[in-house]
């Protein structure tokens, strides 16, 4: 297996843990607050799909070899939404909190998804390359996935640190 197919399985693998853990929550465990700011697994599942809207823009660039094209949301936020993460975090909780969740589940569903989908239609060579994608300031595409890998094992395991307790 190489670096891209062990990267995009374990990416799957985190699919599935979320699938089968999200099915087995009832209506109210997943809009009631349980969390930091007293978001809800809802609104967590939005801030996931909010970060994923982004990361789906750079791996779209690295597909059509151009620079991401970011969401507008992202945009009105100015040149450093990506240094104030609790800005970035504010305004997703403020687009996305009023959706319902089968919308929101929808949404980061088909997102991750087509995630998955872009990053296997990178070769590995630029995938793994820091210099391809000057847009990315030294990172790689790679990292992107990576990131977002870890990021969603952040908040699973939040959720099922929360699970245990209740």
């Amino acid at each position: 297996m190489n670096m891209k197919e062990h990267i995009l399985a374990a990416l799957r693998e985190q699919f599935d843990h979320w699938e089968v853990l999200l099915a087995t929550l009832t209506d109210e465990q997943v809009t009631a607050p349980h969390f930091d700011l007293d978001w809800s697994i809802k609104d967590v599942m939005a801030h996931l799909r909010g970060w994923q809207q982004i990361s789906i823009a750079r791996m779209e660039g690295g597909v059509f070899d151009r620079r991401p094209e970011f969401p507008a949301w992202v945009m009105e936020l100015g040149d450093l939404w990506e240094e104030d993460a609790n800005q970035t975090n504010a305004r997703i909780y403020q687009n996305f909190h009023d959706q319902p969740w089968s919308r929101v589940h929808q949404n980061w569903r088909e997102g991750f998804l087509r995630f998955l989908e872009l990053g296997n239609q990178i070769a590995e060579i630029d995938l793994l390359d820091g210099g391809r994608y000057p847009w990315l300031n030294g990172y790689s595409l790679a990292f992107i996935l990576i990131a977002s890998y870890e990021h969603h094992q952040e908040h699973y395991e939040k959720l099922v640190q929360w699970l245990k307790s209740e």
